[in-house]
């Protein structure tokens, strides 16, 4: 369904009763909400939680910003290492209203919020910016803009940022099985008809390559967000793979070491993806976060 979040348009979907406590998941750079899977969204259902799940700004069904053009990548980063604001079609924080704004559009007061990747970046700001809307946050397979971490392999970044050579189906759905392999989980490999499977799936649902030119701007532009984190009050849980070649361990690491109370929580074998072998490994590690985050809350009222 689409809501107007935050003055935009936001395709949403929610699993389970509103009446249970709501978990809204945050999804990562270029990926649509079908990034979370179902099984995921599911499994907390099961454990007596309603979840929300929607699309970024740019991407997926949400909308479009075509009118502010495509920022450059290594123009917003030469700002930024001169001390400089750079001037950004929209911000992080910005889809951490988005993200608050969602919830508005639901009637929802206060929530639990997990972010994956970008999406992790997000609810650290959301968790910082708006404490008041949120029971606790999860950071997964994410960091803090802490430029002394150890970077991406050369071939994860490589992947992330390449582009297809045509936009036809077929190839677009093979460079994305390609990016996949690459940054996925060496311990939780995914078989190639379902790599093939989703590829397809993500493409005929929306192909928007255009909008990760300005989300990534955004990821830039946010810079060291250590300090700003500092402040988040919530519990809050960092999962994290061992085996992660784009957001590398160190990442989630310097995430829980910057956050009062973090809990770390490193999986080996673990990628850049959400693999089903481990899905019921997350919905465990996530519902227990949160239902202790709730109880937590109620004593203290």
């Amino acid at each position: 369904m689409q809501v107007k979040a935050n003055g935009i348009d936001i395709e949403v979907e929610t699993f389970g009763d509103k009446a249970n406590p709501t978990i809204i998941f945050v999804m990562g750079f270029g990926a649509q909400l079908t990034g979370w899977p179902v099984e995921m969204m599911e499994g907390l259902v099961d454990r007596g939680f309603h979840v929300v799940r929607f699309d970024n700004r740019d991407v997926g069904l949400s909308q479009k910003f075509p009118e502010l053009g495509q920022p450059n990548a290594g123009d917003v980063m030469a700002k930024m290492v001169a001390g400089e604001t750079p001037d950004v079609p929209y911000t992080l924080t910005d889809m951490a209203a988005d993200a608050v704004g969602v919830l508005d559009a639901l009637g929802i007061d206060k929530a639990h919020i997990v972010g994956g990747s970008m999406g992790g970046m997000i609810v650290q700001l959301a968790a910082a910016g708006w404490p008041e809307r949120f029971h606790s946050m999860t950071s997964v397979f994410s960091t803090t803009g802490n430029q002394e971490l150890p970077p991406s392999t050369d071939e994860a970044l490589a992947a992330l940022l390449s582009r297809p050579e045509n936009e036809e189906r077929d190839t677009v759905v093979a460079h994305q099985m390609k990016v996949r392999k690459v940054i996925g989980s060496p311990g939780y490999p995914t078989p190639e008809d379902e790599a093939r499977r989703r590829a397809e799936e993500t493409f005929d649902r929306s192909y928007y390559p255009e909008g990760t030119t300005r989300q990534y701007a955004a990821i830039i532009a946010d810079g060291d967000r250590r300090e700003r984190i500092k402040s988040i009050s919530c519990p809050v849980l960092v999962l994290h793979g061992v085996g992660d070649p784009l957001v590398r361990v160190e990442g989630g690491r310097d995430t829980a070491a910057n956050i009062p109370g973090a809990r770390l929580v490193e999986i080996e074998g673990w990628g850049h993806d959400l693999p089903v072998q481990l899905v019921p490994q997350l919905v465990d590690e996530i519902a227990a976060h949160c239902s202790a985050a709730g109880s937590k809350a109620a004593a203290a009222e």
